[in-house]
């Protein structure tokens, strides 16, 4: 089948890569010049495990095109809209890029195209775009929601092996089309859910919403161990031992961040508010999260009596978790530009997405520029500093030389983040140790 995706992101380039993979005829389409260009060279901009491979391989196949134009769209069955539907500054999702898509879209497809919204969008967007799209071409159409549940790290096997595909539409035509595009995923009895539009615009907020808030639920109560002496980990396995709870998702840390639970969250308090509602629950969720992100302050404003001036830290990981390079709405953000604030310097250290954590902060906070400090070794960046802070859970952090760490460290502590460590061996070892709802 000839696809066509719009939009060269974290869903768009995934989704594109993959779908050439299992067969189809795709062509990527994006507006930056740059990207195009390293893209046909097979160059990835986005750090994914298993993605460069799928890259080359595809394209070398000649299944896989980039391009600036929408040429390619006049011969597509299935025409996706990957584009970003960022935060606005009350909290609604931003839908320019995709009405501009759209736009484009509409004016270069053929008749009985169908156009797939592969983008998060609010309940309801899906009965505008295509009052919008009807209102720019007298072709027909169809229009269908097709939300994506990657999870950023192990994106392409969430693609290739899919929990479920969740498709909403109206006409059968294109429910056949979406059969025939997903067929080769679905041989080992993975789900189609079939449902309206506004039933899978919905369900992906739901699901995304629902993670996050069991990321805040076990974050409250890990500060709630804190308090009492019980153990989060221990706690963890107590729980998540249930069936009807599970334990993905239920692993404390610094908050959640990325390009999708962040906006996603925020994107559903508002349309309940534009319905009359206030989602009780999910304003919840993302209170808590917010006063996470500087839970570690606290514990080092407590270590070092509230004394943070001249004091120099260091950060392991800055990206918002594991195997990926994406620093959006990263907890290292926030508790960062706080320490700065008390008067504080920050060295970092990161295996993928330091250079993104440099240019987003010096960027976006440019008076950071003399107190934020990247260092391209992990060990390099501990030296004189008065404290390791693990931020993210990369797999090299895990099992690290402790009396390297003391010996370059001005002052043995360590503020674990992630709950990387184990307690004993921590102390034994002279540290001071501080985790997120671990009993010493």
């Amino acid at each position: 089948m000839k696809v066509s995706v719009i939009g060269t992101g974290y869903v768009g380039l995934v989704s594109g890569t993959c779908f050439a993979e299992i067969g189809h005829d795709v062509t990527c389409i994006d507006i930056s010049a740059e990207k195009i260009e390293k893209l046909r060279a097979g160059i990835s901009p986005i750090y994914e495990p298993g993605l460069n491979e799928l890259l080359e391989r595809n394209i070398k196949a000649r299944r896989l095109h980039f391009s600036m134009g929408y040429e390619s769209v006049k011969d597509a069955q299935a025409i996706f809209l990957a584009v970003g539907t960022p935060s606005a500054d009350d909290g609604r999702a931003d839908l320019k890029y995709l009405y501009q898509a759209a736009t484009s879209v509409a004016e270069a497809m053929s008749e009985n195209a169908v156009i797939v919204i592969k983008s998060t969008v609010p309940v309801g967007t899906s009965t505008e775009l295509r009052k919008h799209i009807q209102s720019k071409t007298t072709k027909k159409f169809s229009l269908v929601n097709n939300p994506e549940f990657l999870k950023e790290g192990s994106a392409v096997e969430d693609f290739m092996r899919p929990d479920r595909v969740i498709i909403g539409f109206q006409e059968a035509m294109a429910g056949e089309i979406m059969d025939e595009l997903y067929a080769p995923l679905l041989k080992q009895g993975n789900p189609l859910y079939k449902m309206s539009n506004l039933s899978a615009e919905m369900s992906k907020y739901a699901a995304n919403c629902f993670l996050a808030t069991k990321i805040s639920f076990i974050n409250e109560m890990a500060r709630l161990c804190d308090l009492t002496g019980a153990d989060i980990e221990e706690v963890r396995k107590g729980i998540s031992s249930d069936r009807r709870i599970g334990g993905h998702f239920l692993y404390p840390g610094p908050g959640y961040g990325g390009s999708c639970f962040p906006k996603d969250v925020k994107a559903l308090i508002h349309t309940a508010k534009e319905h009359g509602m206030n989602l009780q629950i999910v304003d919840a969720t993302e209170k808590v999260n917010e006063e996470q992100k500087l839970y570690l302050l606290d514990k080092m404003n407590k270590h070092f009596k509230n004394e943070l001036q001249g004091r120099s830290f260091c950060f392991w990981g800055v990206a918002f978790k594991a195997n990926t390079d994406d620093v959006r709405e990263t907890a290292a953000i926030r508790l960062a530009l706080s320490l700065i604030e008390a008067g504080a310097t920050v060295n970092y250290y990161d295996p993928v997405a330091a250079p993104n954590y440099k240019e987003m902060m010096e960027s976006s906070y440019p008076h950071v520029k003399g107190s934020l400090h990247c260092v391209t070794d992990k060990y390099e960046a501990l030296k004189n500093c008065d404290g390791l802070v693990t931020m993210t859970e990369w797999r090299e952090f895990q099992n690290p030389d402790f009396v390297e760490i003391k010996k370059l460290l001005r002052t043995p502590v360590i503020f674990d983040g992630r709950n990387l460590f184990e307690t004993k061996k921590v102390l034994q070892k002279g540290f001071d140790y501080y985790a997120v709802g671990k009993h010493i």
